[in-house]
């Protein structure tokens, strides 16, 4: 199983129960790094606190993973970039 799948299996539904929809799991190398993106989106604007909040939610369970061999970064954005 591809590591989007298994990430999004694994955190989607402690994204639905704070109140989020999780749009798109991405896991992409850019230059030397890799991301691993998780992009939510809810009812209004998205916010930093919205994203933060998601991030330190899903954080601990993408921890447990055994799917990240690489070092990655994690980012938690809206569906439009650049909205905040």
């Amino acid at each position: 199983m591809e590591i989007e799948k298994i990430v999004k299996q694994a955190i989607e539904s402690v994204i639905i129960e704070n109140g989020y929809i999780l749009d798109e799991v991405t896991y992409v190398k850019e230059g030397s790094i890799y991301f691993l993106r998780i992009v939510i989106d809810k009812e209004g604007f998205i916010n930093l606190d919205d994203c933060v909040k998601v991030s330190e939610l899903i954080n601990p369970i993408i921890d447990q993973l055994d799917c990240l061999q690489e070092n990655y970064m994690l980012d938690v954005c809206s569906k439009e970039k650049g909205s905040f």
